[in-house]
């Protein structure tokens, strides 16, 4: 890849803060991240859906996006992830076009099947249906969009009379992604036509293979290029790499042990569940890395570093095919001032080093 190939830099916001912060002033300091990414040039913002629990209490991402749209116009959108089997799709499909509507924003939205039995045993949803039940969902939202009358019988779910979604988008419409957890994943995501969403959790040769299986499958199919393809990475910079990696150690391994917490991976058989068969393994390694003697290799995956080891880790993630980067240290525990000086130094001391956004090139021509 040309080292003056275009690729976009965002962030990601929520729900986090300083043990005992109340649930308002989370919210409230996103909304001020998000007025802070804006104003450095990033492309998007990206918010996360949880429920119950510390991890990202983020129960309707579009409503979130709504209020951000209005406090930051101009800025594009976007959800890591919407957990699909957990809606009424048809009503998604309304407010996601209200949203598009709306905002005027580029909405970048992804979408996944979730992995927190927690959140599956509330809502009432039997975890072994979810992969159906995703591509139902997905498949009734993309009718839905068209704005024509359409009907539709699945397995699980159904749209009984014919109806037309209303309201109807004439102009832009939101791009849609599928989250990718394995590389195996990738080419069922092709099949339903959604481009990947990845996080860099994975060695690069993990992301090189669900790049390549996503476009092996897509031509297969007759599937174009993806134009947009994101990954949502953990960034911490510092004037030297040890610097960044002891502030990263320093804050990680509680954002762990809230997954952990979370997803209460010990207390669910996932052998019993169809499709979660291999999640065993991911939460066990999930306790390791709220180790932080366990953090190395989770460090050098993602972008942590002074900033020309940051730059050469987002060239690293171009080349293997990613061109839409969604940096992030917005996780449970960490304070609204090291996300803030992380932002302001990726846009400083990062973003000017590659032809990015068009946001980008206008702030830096002022």
């Amino acid at each position: 890849m040309a080292e003056n190939q275009a690729v976009a830099f965002s962030f990601q916001v929520g729900a986090v803060g300083e043990p005992g912060t109340s649930d308002e002033q989370l919210y409230r300091d996103a909304i001020e991240d998000a007025k802070l990414g804006q104003s450095l040039g990033f492309e998007a913002v990206w918010v996360i859906e949880h429920h119950f629990t510390d991890y990202f209490p983020t129960p309707n991402p579009v409503t979130l996006l709504s209020y951000i749209a209005a406090a930051c116009p101009g800025l594009d959108l976007g959800t890591c992830v919407l957990v699909l089997p957990w809606y009424n799709p048809l009503r998604l499909a309304e407010e996601l076009a209200m949203l598009q509507m709306l905002s005027g924003a580029n909405l970048h939205i992804g979408m996944g099947r979730g992995v927190a039995k927690l959140e599956y045993d509330a809502f009432g949803v039997d975890m072994s249906e979810a992969r159906e039940r995703f591509r139902e969902a997905y498949e009734i939202i993309e009718l839905a969009l068209k704005g024509e009358p359409f009907s539709y019988k699945g397995e699980y779910l159904s749209v009984d009379r014919t109806i037309t979604a209303r309201p109807r988008l004439t102009g832009k419409r939101p791009n849609f992604y599928g989250a990718i957890g394995s590389a195996s994943s990738a080419g069922l995501m092709a099949d339903l036509g959604l481009p990947p969403i990845a996080i860099g959790q994975f060695p690069g040769k993990v992301l090189e293979s669900i790049q390549s299986n996503w476009n092996e499958r897509a031509k297969e199919i007759g599937l174009p290029a993806a134009e947009t393809r994101p990954i949502l990475v953990q960034c911490y910079i510092g004037d030297t790499d040890e610097e960044a990696r002891q502030e990263a150690i320093k804050y990680l391994p509680s954002y762990f042990q809230t997954q952990v917490d979370h997803y209460q991976g010990d207390l669910t058989n996932w052998s019993d569940i169809t499709g979660y068969e291999q999640f065993e393994r991911t939460f066990a390694n999930l306790k390791k890395l709220a180790n932080p003697d366990n953090l190395e290799d989770f460090l050098s995956f993602n972008i942590v570093g002074s900033p020309d080891t940051v730059e050469r880790r987002v060239r690293e993630f171009m080349e293997i095919g990613f061109n839409h980067i969604i940096v992030n240290n917005c996780t449970p525990g960490v304070p609204k001032y090291v996300r803030h000086r992380m932002l302001n130094r990726f846009a400083a001391e990062v973003m000017p080093r590659f032809e990015g956004s068009s946001r980008l090139q206008k702030r830096l021509a002022q």
